[in-house]
């Protein structure tokens, strides 16, 4: 059609969803990976950057609470060969100079910033300290995207950076924080956390407008089981299928099933 171009485009690498994204999401986009705990949320952002590790890309997955430890235990454990990608450790701030250093080999790359231990060594910090946990984030950021060819970035989770930070004016701080991160010209994963009875896809409820999209994953209960259904909700510059897909891992790879709407009878 007239007045239209291609946009490049990273893929989720789940089966049957990008075909309904126009092929993925649109790069330097904003995206809410949002949902409730046990759905997957960590997992499914995590594969998006492991696959773009495979593909010769470098990502940076920031871990606020969750140990690199914990994480990448958990990630073997899925199945996830991480010896076929250069992983790359960040736990002590001293040292990302090196850390970025080690992503220049050519070879695609993953940075995993563990906050948690990086916060047991900047004593001086107090967790209620107004902005300073959100400054380090972005300090990392910049460090990281000015030195090497960062091309997606997952936090994980904003949850954990509101108990961090204070955001008594969340809309305006919020609003920049969106921009702060579509100025890194990267693409950017949000995992945010969903309450159990809720249905807005941020803490604020300002999250989901200022995102350039969210895919949105849950727990749905059949008979005896319970399914994860996934939803593209929105994704700007995008002609986007929101139906309701059943979400599968088997063999180390997702897939998006029809069915995930849990039937009338």
């Amino acid at each position: 059609m007239a007045g239209e171009f291609e946009l490049r485009r990273v893929p989720t690498y789940i089966s049957n969803l990008d075909s309904e994204i126009q092929g993925g999401i649109p790069e330097g986009h904003v995206v809410l990976i949002a949902g409730t705990a046990g759905t997957m949320k960590s997992s499914i952002t995590f594969n998006v950057l492991y696959n773009e590790a495979l593909k010769g890309k470098i990502g940076l997955y920031l871990s606020l609470e969750q140990s690199y430890q914990s994480l990448v235990k958990h990630l073997v454990n899925m199945g996830f060969d991480l010896k076929q990608i250069n992983l790359v450790i960040l736990d002590d701030i001293g040292k990302i100079n090196d850390a970025v250093a080690r992503v220049k080999s050519g070879k695609g790359a993953m940075i995993i910033t563990d906050l948690g231990a990086i916060r047991k060594q900047v004593k001086s910090l107090s967790d209620k300290q107004a902005g300073d946990w959100l400054n380090v984030l972005k300090n990392i950021l910049k460090k990281v995207r000015e030195n090497c060819d960062l091309g997606i970035f997952a936090l994980d989770s904003l949850s954990a950076l509101y108990v961090l930070s204070d955001f008594a004016n969340a809309r305006t701080q919020l609003f920049y924080l969106f921009e702060f991160f579509r100025d890194l010209s990267i693409t950017s994963l949000l995992i945010s956390e969903m309450r159990l009875t809720g249905d807005k896809y941020g803490e604020y409820q300002i999250e989901d407008f200022l995102a350039d999209g969210i895919i949105h994953v849950e727990l749905a209960p059949r008979a005896r089981k319970i399914d994860r259904n996934i939803r593209v909700v929105k994704m700007r510059a995008t002609k986007v299928n929101t139906d309701i897909f059943t979400l599968e891992f088997k063999g180390g790879k997702f897939s998006a099933l029809y069915g995930g709407k849990t039937p009338l009878v």
